[in-house]
């Protein structure tokens, strides 16, 4: 039995995304766990910022460090509203200029449809895995994430910006004509940040996941309300574990829950 605080999964880019849970004193690498028998038991909270066992409000923060905290502001969400650029503050200016102004890409991306989004040139390509995307492609790079999110604001006209996670989870998504989308992207880009749109776009990357058996029917388990699951593991695909019973579970949206995890 492993104890441990929920963060995020982490990754490795291979022929078959790699993944990794990183308790306080166990690395699980969870690809070796498919097809066992997984036990997950709600034990209590831990806030992510102040360590504090307050119930987890959003994004692994209590209500407190949500509202405060900068890695919380509404630029995450929004990156059109970032504003370090012009030397303001939101919560912190100094964590906002370390994370605003440094190289952002905007892409398009498929899971479930042809989605916009951006990211920090870093983050490529965890930031697609994340999202459960098949196929990524980057089409413009900027100089911050506001500029990024300019950006992503004129393709919402042309393009999604939200991804239909029971799809994805289902693994159906639509054919897609890469050239023409491409083409659309450019046609609705901004005049302003022509002149960072990619001259020569790649072909997109292609991302495969480690699943034996997709669900027909999602079931998402919420374990705040149920306290303990147990079930087969069958794969995992973007922040998502797939179960026998056609249950998922989103770790990323129970970062900061404490949890026993019992492999059987």
């Amino acid at each position: 039995m492993i104890k441990g605080v929920l963060t995020k999964m982490l990754t490795q880019f291979r022929n078959e995304i790699k993944y990794f849970l990183d308790f306080e004193n166990e690395f699980l690498i969870l690809n070796q766990l498919i097809n066992k028998k997984i036990e997950i038991d709600l034990i209590g909270f831990q806030c992510l910022n102040c360590k504090s066992d307050s119930e987890i409000f959003r994004q692994g923060f209590c209500k407190k460090c949500f509202f405060e905290i900068p890695k919380a502001g509404d630029w995450i969400m929004k990156p059109e509203l970032s504003k370090a650029h012009l030397n303001i503050e939101d919560r912190d200016l100094e964590y906002e200029k370390k994370i605003q102004l440094q190289p952002h890409c905007i892409y398009l991306a498929l899971s479930s449809h042809i989605k916009v989004g951006v990211t920090r040139k870093s983050q490529i390509p965890f930031r697609w895995i994340d999202q459960g995307a098949h196929e990524a492609v980057v089409i413009a790079t900027v100089p911050n994430r506001y500029l990024s999110g300019m950006g992503e604001v004129a393709l919402k006209n042309s393009f999604s910006d939200k991804t239909n996670w029971r799809k994805m989870l289902q693994n159906e998504y639509e054919k897609v004509d890469w050239y023409k989308m491409i083409e659309t992207a450019k046609k609705s880009f901004p005049n302003e940040l022509k002149n960072f749109f990619e001259s020569n776009v790649n072909s997109p990357l292609k991302i495969n996941y480690p699943v034996l058996k997709y669900p027909t029917k999602v079931k998402t388990l919420n374990l705040k309300k149920e306290k303990s699951y147990k079930g087969i593991l069958k794969g995992i695909k973007g922040q998502y574990l797939i179960f026998d019973d056609q249950t998922v579970f989103n770790i990323r949206s129970n970062e900061g829950l404490v949890v026993n995890f019992k492999i059987h």
